[in-house]
């Protein structure tokens, strides 16, 4: 019985281990953006693996999903994805919008102005988001929008 909650602890610590980076020990997984205007995406952790595709779009949001030395396998909106050189990838974060003439309004509140509308497919930069609403700067306009129309963000982050 001993035995058998020793086994059940070190799996606990395992699997909780499990949701760090084990090069950066930081979340797994966490969003960042390109930092670069071109990116290669790899097969594999190295530059001896094939290129599957290039990313072309600086500020993109990418998900970080596992890391392996200066590598770190990521995924796009799709769900496309592969090993990119941390060296393209920003911390920075930005979200792109998921919903056509998205609505930025003054406030985290439907009630108050509209100060912009974004279209389908722009990349915002994410600033402070709360429990549903999260502040974007896109274009020289800023204001709120409601998480659920953006891709970037967990649906439980909180943001200060």
């Amino acid at each position: 019985m001993a035995f058998g909650l020793v086994f059940m602890m070190f799996g606990n610590l395992v699997a909780a281990g499990q949701d760090k980076g084990p090069v950066t020990n930081l979340p797994l997984p966490r969003f960042v953006s390109m930092k670069a205007n071109e990116g290669n995406v790899r097969r594999g952790p190295s530059l001896t693996h094939r290129i599957d595709w290039v990313y072309k779009r600086r500020d993109m949001p990418l998900e970080i999903t596992a890391e392996h030395g200066h590598w770190r396998r990521v995924r796009d909106r799709d769900g496309a994805g592969g090993w990119v050189h941390y060296s393209l990838l920003s911390g920075v974060r930005t979200v792109i919008v998921e919903k056509d003439f998205l609505q930025l309004h003054q406030r985290a509140d439907p009630s108050t102005p509209v100060k912009a509308q974004l279209e389908l497919g722009v990349i915002a930069r994410l600033g402070e988001c709360g429990s549903t609403w999260c502040h974007l700067t896109a274009g020289g306009y800023k204001g709120w929008a409601p998480k659920t129309a953006l891709w970037g963000v967990a649906p439980d982050e909180i943001r200060e």
